[in-house]
């Protein structure tokens, strides 16, 4: 039996046998991740994930973990935890290299590091209802990615690509999907 084929720590024979079986039968592909939320105190709330569904039934295998967010002090926060922005931009940062580094694993790129530097500007004036003109979110993210590699920098580049093509957070912030938001009653 032939060892497994490990590249920039992906076991890459179970990502091609992934592949595989989502393209036998699509409906395993299908996944859904859930968040849930408690207010604390102030601008202070306690997100936890845990439980989600895929491929074609419930996990519950995984601990809870949970994500503490707050708004600075300057903001009228206590500081309790990570800015519900800032939390986007650490989603996007995750997303984007998960995604970098697996496509550079399916094609055996070996990868000795990856940084990156995400950076967004917002204008409190939306949010605080003083402009209409001004967006109530992030008016523009910047990203930056260094990736140390023995590849050209068109293949780093190309890397780059590879991680906005297929990062479901990317996606879905620059093709802003539909959230339905409502009381549950």
């Amino acid at each position: 039996m032939a060892p497994e084929k490990i590249v920039n720590g992906v076991n890459v024979d179970q990502l091609f046998s992934a592949i595989e079986l989502f393209k036998q039968q699509p409906e395993l592909a299908t996944f859904k991740f859930r968040a849930t939320n408690k207010w604390i105190d102030g601008a202070h709330s306690r997100a936890m994930v845990k439980d989600f569904f895929g491929p074609g039934k419930e996990d519950t295998s995984r601990k809870p973990r949970s994500f503490d967010m707050d708004e600075p002090l300057v903001l009228l926060g206590k500081d309790e935890g990570t800015n519900p922005v800032e939390y986007l931009l650490v989603a996007l940062s995750g997303c984007l290299t998960t995604a970098l580094v697996s496509h550079a694993s399916a094609k055996g790129i070996a990868i000795k590091g990856v940084e990156s530097r995400f950076e967004g500007d917002i204008d409190l004036r939306g949010f605080l209802g003083i402009s209409q003109e001004v967006p109530v979110g992030y008016k523009e993210i910047r990203v930056y990615f260094k990736i140390d590699a023995d590849i050209s920098v068109e293949q780093k580049e190309d890397l780059v690509k590879m991680g906005q093509k297929y990062s479901p957070v990317f996606n879905t912030i620059t093709k802003s999907a539909p959230v339905v938001v409502q009381l549950e009653k």
